[in-house]
């Protein structure tokens, strides 16, 4: 392998898709292609030879990378990933802490990491209340519960620490299957691991690389140990209030040490986060989960084989008062996270450009009038109401889901459970009342949530129509009368794709609610119930509250429905995709720093794989053009900022549709920022093209929102990089056509001519500085001066 790339003029077009999830050939808008290099989950394809038209514009030679199915895979990997999504929003979270330099934010990512434990702990107690309290505690010993259930009633009439032993095995082997999924997609991408390097200053210049650190097998082993020693308390807890032996008190020791050991390990993040082995680390965080293991079946056995008599009571002794003090402490957790990201945001100040640094009339030009107003923000960056607040507003919305699933599942089996009870004079089985509390929480964030939007679309509709309508009457001057119902659907197509920064509201609203209505469970523990607490406090009959509980109920089990329902079509039908896969590729970019248990990072192969690619073509003497739509152009953008000086001086960089200003740069201040976006410039010398439009609900411009006809916002190289497109392309039918170009919005253009321009401009550059290395490596070298003849003095 040489220092320096052979020089040549042959450019290769790299193309990387976004959310779509396309095929190879709709990729390379070309009918026939062939794999050149990788597998069926991510892979480098080509137009397949002898067919014509296998050459890109400026005849540049045409490659594709598709890596669609890494984030999916098979279809029951699909489901188990739909099902973990409190886990990936919550670890999403840890990455989202405001961008304030001068500080690790080490004390954030203690508070993440905690929350996400008492997620799987939760995770473990619902399992608990479904199987030991609901089943074992409460059914089996009522035979008109047991009646016509042959499933359930052959244990019945057991002792009763034998049957909390046997339905212990449950939560036992739900956190077994959830261990079981974290821990194998990950085997998949072993072969594409590499060793950290120090290859930028960027925190962003190092994905690919993180989730291949020892970190995530601690925090697995320490989640794994929480969840076992739940399953274990919860267990003792209640043969202890019915009394208690020297042993059981022993066992509820060491389990209590097990849990305070992974708390204080997960907040010592310098011992988790070590980049390599320490045996010291792995050893005590593998002991914690050795130990946990092996306790829980002691533990069942113990309770299994203890002779003392139980007490009658209501519901598994201790279970409600541990479900309340943990949904406790993760309304506490979410408190303390959002007064450190307030804190924290509060601190960040910078240069905030207002309206005078843009020309007349550019509110139409990718920047509504109130963005200007409110400026960029730091590093000229587009500030929002959830930039700096990422983080507790993705977690609550995380701990919300995960309580409220939680709870649902709970009240569902009780439900399936009571069936017979009016009817029989029996009485009721019901879940405890802090889950109906999350439950009615939840609904009544979900009603605000409505209605915000409701009022948000109706307040700012105006501001976006007008903003929409300034902006098709410049791009369509001459647009004839008969073109008015076309304008009006490129007006309302911008209108909608502007209302994607009002989300951040509505996220925001709900992340409030949920984070204040969570402290409702300490009412469940002091045995409240919803119904009497409203009646009292607003005169709403108790009844229709619990018919509100009814619905909210209904409406978590359509949450978990169309859950199921996304993880099987969304990455198998390539429309829908594109509406739930911008989520989840986003949230399954980032690798698993916070919950072991979040799906599995695919940058962790896409990234090194894309080097590899990249590096082997610049080798061979190509220079490439990297295209990158949608998610496509951070892949890029990652990948440039790991590669080496000599790989990028052969690079041009070509993004359409990108996320990284509008979603990533506002989400994950600290990851992607001025300083980022300008360091891929140079990496790449400023061979940077990117395309937008208005009418595009996720990318966007990067630098500068300017029309070609006027100058850019931003001074420099920088300025030149946007290239704003006008969508459609015209609002009347072309010669020879009926019906009008199309709005394309997010959609890929390859076939866009103005797309094919940009291609030929970089390919020019790249062997315009091709020649130029080649013109200066054989050069005769001119002689630095006059050398002395032998024996001359």
């Amino acid at each position: 392998m040489t220092d320096w790339p052979r020089s040549s003029d042959d450019v290769v077009e790299l193309r990387v898709h976004g959310v779509s999830g396309a095929g190879a050939e709709q990729i390379l808008d070309r009918p026939h292609s062939h794999q050149v290099a990788g597998d069926g989950s991510g892979g480098f394809y080509r137009p397949r030879p002898g067919y014509p038209d296998t050459r890109g514009p400026a005849g540049v030679t045409l490659e594709a990378y598709r890596w669609s199915d890494l984030p999916s895979g098979t279809l029951v990997r699909t489901l188990s990933l739909m099902f973990l999504l409190p886990f990936m929003l919550c670890n999403v979270a840890i990455w989202m802490r405001p961008a304030h330099r001068g500080t690790s934010g080490a004390g954030l990512k203690a508070v993440c990491r905690l929350l996400a434990l008492t997620l799987t702990m939760l995770y473990v107690l619902g399992a608990v209340g479904m199987s030991v309290d609901l089943l074992a505690w409460r059914c089996l010993p009522n035979p008109y519960c047991l009646q016509d259930r042959p499933w359930l009633s052959w244990l019945g009439g057991r002792p009763t620490g034998v049957t909390l032993a046997v339905f212990g095995l449950i939560p036992a082997a739900a956190l077994g299957l959830v261990w079981r999924l974290a821990a194998r997609p990950g085997r998949n991408f072993d072969a594409f691991q590499t060793p950290t390097t120090a290859s930028g200053p960027h925190h962003l210049s190092a994905v690919g690389q993180w989730d291949s650190a020892p970190t995530v097998g601690r925090l697995r082993s320490l989640h794994v140990a929480a969840g076992f020693g739940t399953l274990a308390l919860s267990v003792l807890v209640a043969r202890i209030d019915s009394g208690a032996s020297a042993v059981v008190v022993a066992l509820a020791v060491v389990t209590g040490v097990v849990l305070v050991g992974c708390v204080v390990l997960l907040c010592a993040h310098p011992l988790i986060d070590a980049p390599v082995a320490d045996r010291r680390v792995d050893r005590l965080t593998g002991g914690l989960r050795t130990v946990a293991c092996a306790l829980t079946p002691l533990v069942l056995v113990t309770v299994a084989l203890d002779p003392a008599p139980w007490q009658t009571r209501t519901g598994l002794p201790g279970y409600a008062s541990m479900v309340g003090v943990l949904i406790l402490s993760q309304a506490a957790l979410l408190f303390v996270l959002g007064t450190v990201s307030l804190a924290l945001r509060r601190r960040v100040r910078g240069a905030v450009p207002t309206s005078d640094d843009l020309d007349d009339g550019e509110t139409g030009d990718g920047l509504d009038g109130d963005e200007i107003r409110r400026g960029p923000g730091r590093d000229g960056l587009g500030a929002g109401p959830l930039q700096g607040l990422g983080a507790p507003v993705i977690a609550a919305a995380a701990t919300g889901l995960a309580v409220a699933i939680t709870a649902d599942l709970v009240y569902r089996i009780a439900d399936l459970l009571n069936r017979r009870a009016a009817a029989d004079n029996e009485r009721a089985i019901g879940p405890p009342l802090g889950y109906k509390w999350a439950i009615f929480v939840f609904l009544v964030a979900a009603a605000t949530v409505l209605v915000g939007a409701v009022v948000i679309t109706l307040i700012s509709r105006l501001a976006r129509r007008r903003t929409a309508r300034a902006t098709v009457a410049r791009d369509y001057p001459d647009a004839p009368p008969a073109a008015g119902y076309r304008l009006r659907q490129v007006e309302r197509t911008i209108a909608r794709a502007r209302f994607t920064e009002r989300l951040e509201i509505l996220a925001v609203v709900y992340a409030c609610v949920v984070g204040a209505g969570m402290p409702t469970s300490l009412l469940g523990m002091l045995d409240l119930a919803p119904g009497t607490v409203v009646q009292r406090l607003t005169g709403i009959p108790a009844a229709a509250t619990e018919f509100g509980i009814q619905v909210g109920s209904f409406l978590i089990a359509a949450v978990v429905l169309a859950l199921l329902v996304g993880g099987i079509f969304a990455y198998r039908t390539a429309g829908f995709r594109r509406y739930v896969g911008v989520l989840w590729d986003l949230g399954t970019f980032w690798p698993r720093a916070a919950h072991p248990f979040a799906p599995p990072c695919y940058a962790e192969r896409a990234v090194p794989e894309l080097s590899r690619r990249i590096t082997y073509l610049t080798e061979q003497g190509h220079g490439v053009l990297l295209a990158g739509h949608s998610h496509g152009a951070v892949l890029l953008a990652a990948t440039i900022l790991q590669l080496p000086p000599q790989v990028c001086g052969r690079l041009a960089l070509l993004t359409y549709g990108s996320p990284l200003r509008r979603l990533y740069a506002r989400l994950f201040p600290a990851y992607v920022d001025e300083d980022v976006l300008c360091e891929v410039g140079r990496r790449v010398n400023w061979r940077w093209a990117n395309l937008w439009r208005d009418t595009d609900p996720i990318g966007g411009w990067v630098f500068s929102p300017h029309r070609p006809d006027r100058r850019p916002t931003v001074p420099g190289p920088a300025g030149d990089v946007d290239r704003r497109l006008r969508d459609p392309v015209d609002v009347v039918p072309p010669p020879g056509d009926s019906v009008p170009p199309p709005i394309v919005g997010h959609w890929p253009g390859e076939s866009d001519p103005r797309f094919s321009a940009a291609v030929a401009e970089l390919a020019a550059r790249l062997r315009a500085r091709a020649r130029h290395a080649a013109t200066a490596a054989t050069a005769p070298e001119k002689p630095a001066g006059r050398r002395p003849v032998d024996g001359a003095g």
